[in-house]
């Protein structure tokens, strides 16, 4: 789903609905409905932000997480169209293994991970939810995961080596 509420925005950006969670208040003249979406949003090359949204209504709640989501982008290290190497992603009580795959694997992942790393770019990826599979402790492990990915030219910079000796 993509709520763009203005036209001018700077680059076409990817907006996935992640999780709509109905939650509803008693209260004396009956119950209070309320929404909160977790909304994905990415560039497809790279960048990606989660955020949520709360309103009483779903459009709104959408809206806020769009918008939250945006405020919170960061930038995830990418090989071509895979992750440069495995790594395991830990929020809370979610677990997410990620592990790269060769050319025509395609996205082979659950609903809330897929829909980050469908934002972010990836197109060849092995993941599973290891623990929990609440949404958004998903959605928290895999953005933790991709954050932690780094190049062999990120390493051998850190390290003070070359890439070959990095490498092999």
């Amino acid at each position: 789903m993509a709520y763009n509420k203005s036209n001018n925005e700077a680059p076409e950006l990817i907006e996935k609905v992640v999780y709509l969670n109905r939650v509803s208040k008693t209260v004396k003249g009956g119950r209070v409905m309320k929404f909160s979406a977790l909304v994905v949003v990415g560039d497809g090359k790279g960048t990606v932000g989660y955020g949520l949204g709360k309103a009483a209504e779903v459009s709104e709640a959408i809206i806020k997480g769009i918008a939250d989501a945006k405020k919170h982008m960061v930038k995830v290290s990418l090989a071509g169209t895979t992750i440069p190497h495995e790594v395991t992603g830990i929020f809370g009580a979610g677990t997410v293994l990620m592990r790269p795959a060769p050319e025509g694997t395609g996205v082979i992942a659950g609903g809330a991970v897929r829909a980050v790393v469908e934002a972010v770019g990836i197109k060849n990826i092995c993941a599973k939810c290891l623990r929990s599979n609440n949404p958004q402790n998903v959605v928290k492990a895999t953005m933790a995961g991709l954050e932690s990915l780094r190049t062999p030219e990120q390493v051998a910079a850190i390290r003070g080596k070359s890439v070959e000796e990095i490498v092999g």
